[in-house]
């Protein structure tokens, strides 16, 4: 029989100043309000109005946790220590965030709820050994915290128990700083602290080289607008990993990316302890249902996913996501909202 506790559900983080709806399905978030510098709130990520469509699958990645390894494995396969695993192949010809039920689509456990000052949920998961065609049981916790009036900080940790496995976790949350509804991000501005990006070949996947973005559409190493070489990129929009190699440091985090709406009047700061970011553009959203009746179409959001290198399992010269039986994986982002 189901233990009880694992019915999907919706919680809310409050701090007077931002909320946070989030579920145990996923740990989602479906809803975040800030104000902007008006003191105006909007709902900025995109998502639905209740729990439905996102069990339902109709979700392209709204707003969830994705693993046990974010982004694509080349082909579903990967070699460790001399044995081959084969990964379900959910977005051919390669798997995609964690397979065909990853972990944005299980239920996890709700450990601790705080309100307060500083409202938290900590959600729990035991991955165990051949999900998805994984190696090894992974305990996995994820915290989301309201640290101040306009930050949240979410802290993800994982701890294989018995084999070493990648572990490469990410929040894939669409963001619209003008609004969920307010239609395409294409006139946001963003800046990206990143010197270099890793291109890919035809299906997505790193070549493996480590390109400088110097002289190319993936220059953001100052702001710009998104519209402004979108139209260069091959394919559909930006959909790749960043280098996060020149952002400034604090308290163990270095500052990935500044995003800003198009009348500046909301501004989120993303900072990680992560390697890489997928800046992703929404470009296969398409006439999604969503919130309050709002229709999200190509570029409704965009996506800043904090991550570890797309396939650094099958490329050595990626910094590895290999986590070892006892090592602890620990990875975390701080959204810093503000206005200017």
């Amino acid at each position: 029989m189901a233990d009880d506790q694992n019915v999907p559900e919706l919680f809310e983080l409050n701090n007077g100043t931002m909320r946070v709806k989030i579920s145990n399905h996923g740990c989602t978030i479906t809803s975040l309000l800030v104000p902007d510098k008006n003191g105006n709130l909007a709902d900025v990520v995109l998502g639905f109005d209740s729990l439905e469509p996102y069990l339902k699958g109709a979700a392209p990645y709204f707003g969830c946790i994705v693993g046990r390894v974010a982004n694509r494995i080349k082909d579903g396969k990967f070699t460790l220590n001399g044995t081959e695993y084969s990964l379900r192949i959910n977005k051919p010809p390669n798997s995609l965030h964690g397979g065909r039920k990853g972990y944005d689509k299980v239920v996890w456990d709700v450990v601790e709820h705080n309100d307060g000052e500083n409202p938290s949920i900590t959600f729990k998961y035991h991955s165990h050994d051949g999900e998805e065609g994984y190696p090894g049981d992974v305990n996995i916790t994820a915290k989301y915290t309201l640290t101040s009036s306009t930050t949240m900080r979410l802290d993800m940790k994982a701890t294989p128990e018995n084999k070493p496995t990648p572990v490469n976790l990410a929040q894939h949350t669409y963001w619209n700083l003008a609004g969920h509804n307010s239609g395409n991000v294409l006139e946001h501005s963003i800046q990206i602290w990143a010197n270099h990006v890793t291109p890919v070949d035809q299906n997505t996947i790193p070549t493996g080289e480590i390109m400088p973005v110097k002289g190319t559409p993936f220059d953001f190493l100052t702001e710009k607008k998104i519209s402004t070489s979108i139209h260069e990129v091959p394919g559909l929009g930006y959909d790749h990993n960043y280098v996060l190699d020149c952002g400034e440091e604090k308290s163990g985090l270095k500052c990935a990316a500044k995003v800003k709406d198009p009348s500046g009047s909301r501004v989120l700061k993303l900072w990680t302890n992560a390697p890489g970011m997928q800046f992703y553009t929404g470009n296969y959203v398409n006439g999604v249902e969503g919130k309050s009746g709002a229709v999200y179409g190509k570029h409704a959001g965009l996506c800043l996913e904090t991550q570890g290198f797309p396939n650094a399992i099958n490329q050595p010269n990626f910094p590895s996501v290999v986590v070892q039986p006892a090592e602890k994986y620990e990875h975390t982002m701080l959204f810093e909202f503000s206005s200017e």
